[in-house]
């Protein structure tokens, strides 16, 4: 059993933490910065290691994931509801996805956390408490890896991935007189309050102006410490003797 685990804020008192043997591995950093890929790599890695492997991340609730991207299409939706939607997706998640696959000794992958739900309140002037206590059910992971990126190295690998939307860009914030502009200031933004949140809750930091692979070696290098035997292992099949 793990007896470390613990909940960001107040938690939810009908369900203790001493059942969790698995753990919670956060992949924070801004957008476009290369989360998921490095993801699919890590869980390729871990399973091949022999761990069970549980991936989640923002709007992937079965339950909020269409409303949100309903919500965001009409481009319309007030800071308030914005960080409820998102609460409510994690809330979901949590419950139903993170919380049983730590209680079967998976290792989870979460592609953000609470920390990105902060930083993006907190663009739009959130009251900061406010939204530190709206996640207070959270689990604190035993990890967060933080991508690490400036401005000029991210605004060329989001052009080459695909360009830049409203939301990423923070287009309802109006920084700037066009989608690039608003774009590197609200994202030149974002990273300097990761930056500030690396240090307030102890990330480890990741060089992510680098290549793919060298992102991966120093992921690697911090998670292998946590592939502890305790975590659940992906059950072996038996070869059937041959006749």
């Amino acid at each position: 059993m793990s007896a470390d685990k613990k909940y960001f804020g107040e938690g939810l008192p009908y369900r203790p933490l001493n059942r969790l043997k698995g753990k919670l591995i956060a992949i924070e950093g801004t957008d476009g910065v290369g989360r998921t890929t490095q993801i699919e790599l890590l869980k390729d890695w871990i399973e091949l290691k022999g761990h069970a492997v549980l991936e989640t991340g923002w709007t992937r609730s079965n339950l909020m994931s269409r409303a949100i991207q309903s919500a965001k299409m009409g481009n319309t939706v007030d800071r308030l509801t914005f960080s409820l939607l998102y609460a409510t997706d994690f809330a979901d998640r949590l419950e139903n996805q993170i919380m049983p696959a730590l209680e079967a000794g998976f290792i989870v992958l979460a592609d953000r956390y609470i920390y990105t739900a902060f930083a993006r309140d907190w663009m739009r002037e959130g009251d900061r408490k406010w939204i530190v206590d709206a996640f207070g059910f959270a689990i604190v992971p035993d990890l967060v890896c933080y991508l690490s990126v400036d401005i000029d190295t991210l605004i060329p690998r989001v052009i080459e991935s695909g360009g830049m939307d409203y939301w990423e860009s923070g287009g309802d914030l109006h920084l700037g007189e066009d989608l690039y502009d608003n774009f590197r200031k609200y994202q030149g933004r974002m990273i300097r309050e990761f930056d500030a949140m690396s240090e307030e809750y102890h990330f480890e930091k990741i060089d992510a102006r680098v290549s793919v692979d060298e992102i991966q070696q120093q992921l690697r290098s911090k998670i292998e410490p946590h592939l502890v035997k305790e975590v659940a292992k992906k059950p072996k099949i038996e070869t059937p003797p041959s006749l």
